[in-house]
């Protein structure tokens, strides 16, 4: 890949529709563009204002044959996506004018652009950091209003600006630590050390701090996975078109209907979930249902948050307390289903120790975090859906839903901001290296020590904004983007 290169690529989603875009980016755009574009009024793209809109028509210069009546619109460096020339030549959608005019883009000298090539020029050319660059894939894939808004906030900078910040106070700090190496005769003085010690533990704060809202705030990114499992015939499936509100699987009374995993998105209240109906848990009778079983329990392992649902129609037995000693440690939201009809001998309490643990007739007790708060539902009639809801939000981002109904997504300053593995990554190494120096100055080594693990922690985090990057990191960022990107 070379910036010297003219790039193109389709820029609209793949299928018939009103309106599709080529897009060129680089020195040669609007040359490339000119020569296969002929307006009736004789106007050329290389005359046109930047900004500005043309009627023309796509020719295929060899035959002569017009491929398509479309609008070029011209846009001049540097005030542009990647801050190169751009032109973008809206045609008519669909599979054939669309690969006709970028072949002819192409064929006159442009090349085509790789996954994510046009944003990580972008990136390249100073107008985006990386954190926005990533942003960018963020919310085009988005699948909630408020995934859109974290971000949004994010390529607006918000991230880098935390950053930027942290970076710049521990940047003071290298400075006072170097300027102490540059005059090795005079001692650093204690109150001088301890004032730079309590400078490093509050930027250590700041970052652990930073780090730990990835724990919620990739499930925005993500979407929580979420298992829904149980004994057969239990009202899973019910309970999956319930939320969904549209038949998404099949229901029957016929105990193990379900033999594979169902998985489909929903959104609940901002809050993205990747829901999973499973086959229900019991003694296998074949090996459809065996192999059924066994990716119910792989989808309990891998799930955020499961939702066990047990049938209050029925008294407790065995197969309940089996689940609910297997859920132990699990994210788990205990669904009462059949609450319309709900047997008297039905007592969940039964199925719990006082301080929460389950209660096993093995006399077998594993640990669990809190009591549970059993939602009571009927899938048929829709009855405790709204307070299901409320305990599904509430389990995933217990600190930040402030009212029943009413849950607040926000972080620090009204934004969530840390949503990506590679972003949580670099902020513990960054915090592990200031740790480091901190150990080192609290302990009286060598101040070129202290500044060696403040350098590495700069570098840590000058990583989440591609102030310090490679290839391979780059790489790996952008091929996750769609060509024309």
């Amino acid at each position: 890949m070379s910036l010297d290169d003219t790039i193109a690529a389709v820029s609209t989603p793949v299928g018939e529709g009103g309106i599709g875009i080529v897009r060129l980016s680089g020195n040669c755009a609007i040359t490339i563009a000119d020569r296969i574009f002929r307006s009736p009024r004789g106007s050329i793209l290389a005359a046109a204002k930047s900004r500005s809109l043309i009627h023309g028509f796509v020719v295929d210069t060899a035959s002569g044959e017009r491929i398509d009546e479309v609008l070029a619109s011209v846009m001049r460096a540097p005030a542009t996506y990647t801050r190169e020339d751009v032109v973008e030549i809206n045609c008519h959608s669909g599979l054939l004018p669309l690969r006709r005019v970028l072949q002819l883009v192409l064929d006159a000298g442009a090349r085509l652009a790789e996954p994510g090539e046009f944003t990580k020029r972008a990136f390249l050319n100073g107008r985006i950091d990386l954190t926005q660059a990533e942003a960018v894939m963020d919310f085009i894939r988005a699948r909630t209003d408020q995934a859109g808004r974290i971000a949004q906030r994010q390529l607006e900078g918000k991230l880098s600006s935390v950053v930027q910040a942290l970076r710049d106070e521990i940047t003071d700090a290298c400075v006072r630590v170097e300027t102490q190496i540059d005059f090795p005769e005079e001692e650093i003085e204690t109150i001088e050390r301890d004032n730079l010690l309590d400078v490093l533990r509050l930027t250590r704060e700041k970052i652990r701090t930073l780090s730990r809202e990835y724990d919620e705030g990739r499930y925005f990114r993500e979407g929580v996975a979420t298992a829904i499992v149980g004994k057969p015939n239990v009202g899973k499936s019910s309970l999956l078109n319930l939320l969904l509100q549209r038949d998404r699987a099949i229901v029957t009374e016929t105990p193990g209907t379900t033999r594979d995993v169902i998985e489909d998105s929903l959104n609940m209240r901002g809050l993205p979930l990747r829901v999973m109906d499973t086959a229900g848990i019991r003694e296998a009778h074949d090996l459809a249902e065996r192999e059924g079983v066994r990716r119910s329990l792989k989808a309990i392992e891998e799930a955020d948050l499961v939702i066990a649902v047990l049938d209050s129609s029925r008294p407790v037995d065995e197969a309940d307390r089996e689940l609910v000693t297997r859920l132990a440690g699990k994210r788990t939201v205990y669904a009462l289903n059949k609450c319309d009809i709900e047997s008297p001998l039905f007592r969940p309490e039964e199925l719990w120790h006082s301080d929460g643990a389950p209660l096993s007739s093995t006399g077998t007790t594993a640990e669990s975090s809190s009591q549970p708060r059993p939602v009571r539902i009927s899938a048929r009639t829709g009855e405790g859906t709204e307070d299901l809801k409320d305990e599904i939000c509430g389990s995933i981002l217990p600190q930040t839903v402030q009212s029943v109904g009413a849950p607040d997504f926000s972080g620090p300053a009204g934004v969530l901001l840390i949503t990506n593995m590679r972003h949580k990554q670099s902020l513990d190494r960054a915090f592990e290296a200031l740790g480091e120096a901190e150990v080192s100055l609290n302990d009286g080594a060598p101040l070129e020590v202290v500044a060696l693990f403040l350098r590495e922690s700069l570098d840590h985090l000058g990583e989440i904004i591609g102030v310090v990057t490679t290839e391979d990191i780059l790489n790996r960022i952008f091929d996750r983007f769609c060509i024309g990107k």
